[in-house]
């Protein structure tokens, strides 16, 4: 548990969040969890990593994505890429590992904590070469569920597990209450969209997409 004084920051690899709360069977409510963050400690920055699709007609996330990008999130983007596998399935390609750990590399030295949203054992390098730092390392994902949705070599080397379904009263969205992602999102790890021009705003913070089959 963080302490009153600690620098913290969020790293949210979004499409592991997402599955992950689907899979506990409830929305991530964004604005309670910056609140929830901001009460153990200086939440210095909130960063959240998805791929995006262009060229479809109804981009589900982008919602979403905007609502983020307004309220406190640093956004982190960019293009996936589409390819047709050996059995003829196409499928989106949108991995956002590096991105994430480049950013959390370079704020290192201004932070004490950072909590990774993630159940990718990918992530276990990273989380070692943190704690070489002095950082403290927590990792947000949940083993309430069989298969766990988290790598137990990402999970022994994390300095604290934080399981989300310990988290879901205090993050979750009230069903009663219009979520801010589209109906019928799937995959909120990457968003098909339409090109668009450039908007003038910062750019947002990342989150990490995998291989998914277009259904």
């Amino acid at each position: 548990m963080s302490t009153g004084n600690e620098r913290i920051a969020l790293f949210i690899d979004g499409a592991n969040l997402y599955a992950t709360a689907k899979t506990l069977g409830f929305d991530i409510d964004y604005k309670r969890l910056l609140g929830e963050f901001r009460s153990r400690g200086y939440l210095l920055r909130a960063y959240y990593y998805t791929a995006l699709v262009e060229d479809q007609e109804y981009s589900s996330i982008r919602p979403l994505i905007d609502w983020l990008d307004y309220n406190g999130f640093t956004v982190v983007t960019k293009a996936a890429k589409e390819f047709t596998d050996s059995m003829g399935r196409r499928k989106v390609k949108g991995n956002m590992d590096i991105e994430l750990a480049v950013d959390a590399m370079e704020l290192a030295p201004r932070v004490d904590h950072i909590v990774l949203f993630s159940g990718d054992g990918d992530f276990r390098s990273l989380v070692e070469a943190l704690q070489r730092r002095g950082v403290k390392v927590s990792v947000v994902s949940t083993v309430s569920v069989q298969p766990a949705m988290i790598a137990d070599e990402l999970r022994r080397q994390a300095d604290e597990f934080i399981d989300l379904a310990h988290l879901a009263q205090r993050v979750g969205r009230d069903p009663s209450e219009r979520p801010i992602r589209a109906p019928g999102t799937e995959v909120p790890g990457f968003v098909r969209e339409r090109p668009r021009p450039p908007r003038p705003i910062a750019p947002a913070s990342p989150i990490a997409g995998d291989d998914f089959a277009d259904r």
